[in-house]
């Protein structure tokens, strides 16, 4: 088999973990398999890289800024090769540049255009093991990238499907996908097999698990994936594509707290505004989420959205600029908020389940700010204060904990 094996920066963030790492890659290789690995930077390099750019410029040029981030990767790659080769493993460290890893010219968001498999392939064919930096690429004009936060998992499954690989494996601190997470639901259950549509939901609105763009990614290509614990043998959560049932289920509950609301106060009601408020926003690529627009007197709106909370200096940057452009009398912001969303099957088509959802929220006390929904999906918005609380009364309504 080809295997394509991804481990996170908390897998190998120490020189212990790295080793144990090894072991298990090493292991693989025995078993008859051709293993190609990606990895992260160790723990919270890349927390402490951007902490210390920031300390130096509040304000980076995007180049030095993925110049910068892209080393911890880097960093990982030579000690795991390393530690293959104390094995008796013979391994090749790559940058993504090395391994032929293309993406657009956008810093910080990069999207993956292809990956030229000849270098990491015949690396392979030598019986060695390329260990290859995640979440960086090259752009057209040969600078280094970066694709945002978890861009690993991307980088892994793009690999797995540029080597037609017959698994990708993702090892993380966690052993598979749970209902709901452990930090806010207790005992929650453990997903053993999980659709791609339904891992994208849960990514896209809070679960840490994978990196969002990995499963779209999967999910287009039909990359299998399994999520894994990276030192614990036991538990583990196979996504792949799933017979469609037409019975409405809640399968998981996920929370966000890292989002902040942006609201832009009394814009005229007239063609076009939305398309400008939105227009700056588009160019930076940044990702927005809930989006709302009511209707106040005087034919003026108020449009909210919600972005995450490392996008929340850059885009109320832009909104402040934007303000005078769309006419409106003000622009603010709450960071005192956070998602709570149910996922699973044709959620929308039942009533009972909204009603029930809504209600179980209601119980707790607190109050609903923003509600966005799609067919196998609701997410509420509502203060971060009640977020434990509510995750906890929502999981036991919808049967989500053992």
């Amino acid at each position: 088999m080809i295997v394509v094996q991804k481990y996170g920066g908390t897998s190998v963030e120490t020189p212990e973990k790295m080793l144990k790492v090894a072991q298990r890659i090493s292991k693989s290789q025995d078993m008859g398999n051709h293993v190609a690995v990606v990895v992260s930077a160790m723990g919270k390099t890349t927390n402490y890289l951007t902490d210390l750019l920031y300390k130096v410029n509040p304000h980076p040029e995007p180049r030095e800024y993925d110049a910068m981030l892209s080393t911890g990767e880097q960093i990982s790659t030579a000690l795991l090769a390393s530690a293959l080769s104390m094995l008796g493993k013979r391994a090749v460290s790559l940058t993504g540049f090395q391994a032929g890893i293309d993406t657009d010219s956008n810093h910080a968001r990069a999207k993956l255009k292809r990956i030229y498999r000849g270098k990491i392939l015949s690396i392979m064919d030598e019986g060695k093991i390329p260990v290859i930096a995640g979440f960086q690429g090259m752009s057209p004009s040969g600078e280094i990238t970066t694709l945002g936060r978890g861009g690993s998992d991307t980088t892994a499954v793009a690999v797995a499907y540029a080597l037609d690989a017959d698994m990708c494996e993702i090892y993380t601190d966690v052993d598979g996908v749970y209902a709901a997470d452990p930090r806010y639901v207790s005992n929650p259950k453990h997903i053993e097999k999980i659709s791609y549509d339904e891992m994208i939901e849960m990514a896209a609105h809070g679960a840490k698990v994978l990196h969002l763009r990995s499963v779209e990614l999967a999910r287009r290509y039909k990359v299998p994936l399994i999520v894994k614990h990276a030192h614990v043998d036991g538990k583990e959560t196979r996504i792949e594509e799933m017979d469609k049932m037409e019975e409405p289920l809640v399968r998981a509950l996920s929370v966000d707290e890292n989002i902040a609301k942006i609201v832009v106060e009394g814009v005229p009601d007239k063609p076009g505004i939305a398309a400008k408020i939105f227009e700056k926003i588009a160019r930076q690529h940044i990702p927005l989420d809930m989006i709302v627009q009511s209707m106040h007197k005087d034919r003026k709106n108020d449009v909210a959205f919600t972005v995450a909370s490392h996008d929340l200096r850059e885009t109320l940057e832009i909104m402040r600029e934007t303000q005078k452009d769309v006419e409106a009398e003000n622009v603010h912001y709450d960071d005192t908020l956070a998602k709570v969303s149910i996922v699973g099957v044709n959620i929308l088509g039942s009533s009972e389940i909204i009603y029930n959802m809504f209600n179980t929220i209601a119980s707790t006390g607190a109050n609903i700010d923003m509600i966005s929904s799609s067919n196998s999906r609701v997410s509420c918005i509502i203060p971060k204060t009640h977020i434990k609380q509510v995750a906890q009364s929502l999981a036991q309504k919808f049967n989500l904990i053992e």
